[in-house]
Parts: structure tokens; sequence; C-alpha cells
């Protein structure tokens, strides 16, 4: 049932004819859904009330409505799911306390793996999603604030030190990848405030690939990562800080020149241990009210050679990585809510919360990225907050297909 103050959102009607409760289970599956339940070992030992598979669909379901309260949100969830049992109304509906109960039984480690099982990468080739073969993904990090409990600030933290003013909530930190040409995140880590995204990194590693151009912030580069990075087979393009010690070891005629990285200064001196590199340095003019403002751009990629992938191509791809800034903009802001807490008081409630706004992000993305393949669009024009609203309007309406025959 919608609540008030959602509106019927502009765009394309083709787009939000495809939005039901198949936003969710065609993305995932209940045959996915199931195995993963098994797999994780979460499936219930007898007939409940509330069964696994609804809590999987109703912790995507609490991210797709994050103001609503636990009630509202069954009860939309549950007039949509009618084909659970074909006797909608002989459901009784679920207390407060049955609902949390059931959040608890199901736990965080299923909706981790639901995620892990189904995100993937899907812009289609020779789109705005790529350069030449190369899929263009990004890496970046950013914080949720959570439910101010003892429990959440001892596992997660809280911005501040003694001396100075301390964050009104505790955060988790998310490390993650992002597909830039669909918005779609593919692998994220989680961890507490306080640990570095240099730790947290090693977490992405598996979902790297050969094919993909990996960009990154400046700030974000370690000779480990880099070193482990390209071991995957994927090539990189970081920014790295103006005072990176970068010797010219070539000038080349794209204006780029050849230099190295190394694990230490003394590994610099004795030139050991170096790894290749390809070093592009820019200016950004922008214009303010003022006048206008200078950015100096320092990247260096795996991409070697000149001819193929000019240092102005490499450039403008860069600023391509800004794309990942949105896909969070979108969870955080648009999804989540702006402002707005997560309401999970425990940790591992944190965890399931937090993937559970993932799942429900990526089946989103991926509606848009299957509709804009269709009609042979560019994913990014279409409006994730207008899906979304569409999305809301229209849970508890007949599934867009039976779940049976979700692939």
């Amino acid at each position: 049932m919608a609540r008030s103050g959602w509106v019927t959102p502009e765009g394309p009607e083709r787009l939000t004819d495809h939005v039901s409760l198949g936003v969710l289970t065609k993305a995932f599956p209940p045959g996915v859904v199931d195995a993963v339940i098994e797999r994780t070992g979460t499936m219930e030992q007898r007939t409940r009330l509330l069964p696994s598979r609804l809590m999987v669909y109703y912790v995507m379901a609490l991210a797709l409505f994050s103001s609503g309260s636990y009630e509202e949100v069954m009860r939309s969830l549950l007039a949509g799911m009618e084909w659970i049992t074909g006797r909608f109304r002989e459901w009784t509906m679920p207390t407060k306390a049955a609902i949390y109960k059931a959040r608890n039984r199901l736990g965080s480690a299923v909706m981790i793996e639901l995620f892990a099982e189904v995100a993937q990468p899907f812009a289609a080739p020779g789109g705005n999603g790529f350069y030449k073969d190369w899929r263009l993904v990004a890496v970046d990090g950013t914080t949720m604030d959570l439910a101010d409990t003892p429990a959440n600030e001892k596992a997660y933290g809280r911005p501040g030190t003694k001396t100075q003013f301390k964050s009104a909530f505790p955060q988790a930190r998310l490390l993650g990848l992002v597909e830039c040409g669909t918005h779609a995140a593919f692998s994220t880590v989680v961890a507490s405030h306080n640990t570095s995204e240099h730790d947290m990194y090693p977490g992405l590693l598996a979902d790297l690939a050969e094919g993909m151009l990996l960009t990154s912030d400046r700030g974000f580069f370690s000779y480990q990562g880099w070193k482990d990075s390209i071991a995957t087979g994927v090539e990189l393009l970081w920014r790295m800080k103006a005072n990176s010690v970068l010797p010219s070891m070539e000038e080349l005629g794209d204006g780029s020149y050849r230099s190295a990285v190394y694990p230490s200064s003394k590994d610099r001196a004795k030139k050991t241990a170096g790894i290749p590199v390809r070093v592009i340095e820019y200016e950004v003019t922008t214009p303010t009210d003022g006048g206008e403002t200078v950015s100096s751009f320092r990247l260096i990629t795996s991409l070697l050679d000149p001819v193929l992938a000019p240092a102005e191509d490499l450039a403008d791809l860069y600023a391509k990585r800004w794309e990942i800034e949105s896909s969070f903009g979108e969870l955080k802001t648009h999804q989540r809510g702006p402002g707005n807490v997560l309401r999970s008081k425990t940790p591992d409630g944190v965890l399931q919360e937090i993937y559970g706004h993932l799942c429900t992000h990526y089946a989103i993305r991926s509606l848009i990225g299957t509709v804009a393949h269709e009609f042979d669009e560019d994913p990014l024009k279409f409006s994730f907050k207008r899906t979304l609203r569409a999305a809301r309007r229209s849970l508890a309406g007949r599934p867009a297909f039976s779940p049976s025959e979700a692939g």
C-alpha cells in the first residue's frame, strides 16, 4: 500500500510498467533465495508464520520502505506476496515482536551470501560503461550512520576522539566496487568506522577480473594494493597525491611519461621491486561565481602503451569514476533517506540491513539496466529516484510475473 507523500513519478512509462514485486524477485528469484538459505543453514526447522524466504524479501522491503514501520512494511510485502501460499486472506499479521525474532533467526549471513551470489556487472559492451574492451569500474568508500546502541558502538565505533566532539551515531564503513556505466554495486566489504580502506580492500580482489579497468581516488594507493590488483588481471587508473614521488623514466608522445612505484624509498633508491606505471598529469578549470577554480590531477595507470590508451582518453575516463559517488548517493540519500539512521540495534542486524539495502539497490539498478538494454538507451538516463518511487508504489500490487518462473 502506497504511503502518503509519494507521487506518481515522471519518466518513460515503459520503465514503471515493469516495476512491481518483480523488482525484487526478478533480480533475486525464489529458487536462488532458497538455495542460499539452505547453504547458509538458515532454513527454518518447522513451519512458521514468518518463513526464511519471506524474511529475506522482508529485509529487502525494509530497504525499499526505509521510513516505514516494521508492521507497515510487512503489510505491504504480504499484500504483494500472495503467491507464497495462494491464501493471502488467511495470513495473520505478525506482531512487531514476532518480526524482530524472525529477523534475528534469519541473521546476516544469508543476505551477505545472496548479494555475493547475484550481484555482478551487466553493462552492455560498446556502451558508456566500456572503454574499448575494458569494463569501467570504480572503488570507493562511504559510511552509514547506525542506531545509537552500546552494542553498535562497541562493534563499529563512532567518529571523533576522546578530546574532540564525537558523532551522534556509531558508523559502519563500506568499501565497494561499482560499475560506472550502470551504478550497480557488485562487491562490498563492511567494517567498523576506524578500519582503513587499505585493510578492507583485499576483500574485494576476488571480484576483480581481466577485462576491467578500475579507477580510484587519491589516498587509496598503496604499493601492495596496486600489486595485488594487477595480479587479478584488471587494468588500473588511480589518482595519486600531489606529493607522490614518481620520477620520469621516459617522456611519451601524448604528454604522459613512464615511471615506477616501489614498496619503499629504499627500494626506489636501489631500483628494486619496482612496478612499471604510466603517469598522466593535467589540470581541470571549473567556472565559479567568483571566477574559476583550477584542480590538478595526477593519475597512474597500468596501461603502458600511449597508442592503445592515450592520455587524453584516460583523463576523460577518470571523470567517470564520480559515477560511484552517484551510486552511493542513490543508496544513502534516495533509498535510505537523507539523514535517516539504520534502524538495527545489534551489530548482526546492521550487517543484515546494509546488505538488504545493497540487494534492493542492485535490484532496482538491474531493472533499469534491463529496460535500457531493451530500448537501446543509456541506463544512467533513467532516474533512480523515480524508479524507486514506482517500486514503492507497486510493491503491494500483483507481481509482474510468476516468481516460480523468475530467472
